[in-house]
């Protein structure tokens, strides 16, 4: 599976937010202290209530970290819902007893409060009047401690639990997205490299073809023809290994494939190919147009009768309209399942690289095959 990438930066800013997050987290009983109307200086606190809050405060850190990197990878992502349910009750249970213990250790330790003049009218705080054996109330002078707990325990325990399961899920979800986003974009690159495969060995194959016939008959069309497909093949191994080359390039492919055709056809056939408008500046998706230029040779060539075929490529600022058009020749071998492979493979390849970016429009009669294709250019 795709592993999400973090950067030190990235990495840093996380250890700082929770730094910072943390240290107000355990500030706030402090800061909220109550004041008198006497004194600016916060009542203070019996030490055994110190202890409880920051004992509290700690164990409340440590269990959200014990959730997110331990029981919620471990348990509940693995649907292990029975043990991840009980350990949270039991770290619940734990909470609520083990704090106030753990405070009666320490508390005869820490100092008394420091009580400023004048607070003697100053109302008594909650835990001064609480009963002696009460874990927030004083120990000095009452004994021994029994484990009691104060109502809020529940309700911080289970807002800190609700924070670090909805951080950890959301964070699992981002993962999953971003795993199935690079899984798709590899299934994208992977397809649309077979698809351009299919393209490639079918055009080669028809090309040595016509240069093998050129030289069983001699033609001084051979050598020039070598040439062109040298050039040709340059182009589909270094600028068709991508997804995206220059308009430019690509007219200039296409019309070697249309001068390597032509070197085969008698006088008999009539072959144009219109540019209009700029085509420098623009990219396009390479080896679009092939399959249908191989179409029109294939089912538009004749040694019999006067045929023609035309090629024509329209662009604008922001999109591009080729067309081509033949005279349907009729054969004993017409065989169209082949031509359909290619133009099946070529839809595939534009909705795959121009969702919703393209217009494709097929239009046979009796006697003329054109296509037109409109796109979009991103």
């Amino acid at each position: 599976m795709t592993k999400m990438t973090v950067t030190p930066t990235k990495k840093m800013l996380t250890v700082i937010i929770h730094i910072a997050v943390w240290s107000c987290f355990l500030l706030l009983p402090f800061i909220f202290q109550p004041h008198s109307k006497d004194s600016p200086s916060p009542v203070g606190l019996s030490p055994h209530f110190r202890a409880v809050l920051i004992i509290s405060s700690i164990y409340l850190i440590s269990f959200y970290y014990l959730n997110t990197l331990l029981l919620i990878p471990n348990l509940f992502f693995k649907k292990r819902w029975g043990w991840y349910i009980a350990s949270i009750v039991a770290l619940l249970v734990l909470f609520l007893y083990l704090p106030e213990w753990m405070s009666s250790l320490v508390s005869d330790q820490l100092p008394e409060p420091n009580i400023p003049m004048g607070m003697r009218d100053f109302p008594p705080l909650p835990y001064d009047s609480l009963a002696p054996n009460h874990p927030l109330a004083s120990p000095r002078g009452h004994g021994k401690h029994h484990f009691h707990f104060f109502p809020g325990s529940y309700w911080i325990f289970l807002l800190v639990f609700a924070i670090s399961t909805c951080i950890s899920v959301i964070q699992q979800w981002l993962r999953l997205e971003a795993n199935t986003k690079e899984i798709e974009k590899e299934k994208l690159g992977t397809e649309l490299q077979f698809l351009k495969s299919q393209v490639n060995p079918h055009f080669i194959f028809n090309t040595l073809n016509n240069i093998y016939s050129l030289a069983l008959t001699g033609s001084d069309k051979t050598a020039s023809s070598i040439l062109k497909l040298s050039a040709i093949m340059r182009y589909i191994i270094s600028d068709a290994a991508i997804n995206f080359v220059s308009l430019e390039k690509e007219v200039e492919f296409t019309k070697h494939i249309i001068d390597l055709q032509m070197d085969r056809l008698t006088d008999k056939v009539s072959v144009d190919f219109v540019v209009e408008g700029s085509v420098e500046h623009k990219m396009i998706a390479p080896l679009m147009f092939i399959p249908f230029v191989e179409n029109a040779f294939k089912y538009g060539v004749s040694t019999k009768e006067n045929t023609k075929i035309t090629f024509r490529l329209e662009t604008f600022s922001n999109e591009i309209i080729f067309s081509a058009s033949n005279t349907k020749v009729k054969s004993e071998n017409d065989n169209r399942e082949t031509t359909g492979i290619g133009i099946n493979n070529v839809k595939r390849r534009l909705a795959l690289l121009y969702p919703y970016k393209h217009i494709l429009q097929i239009d046979e009669t009796e006697k003329l095959f054109s296509v037109k294709l409109q796109i979009e250019l991103l």
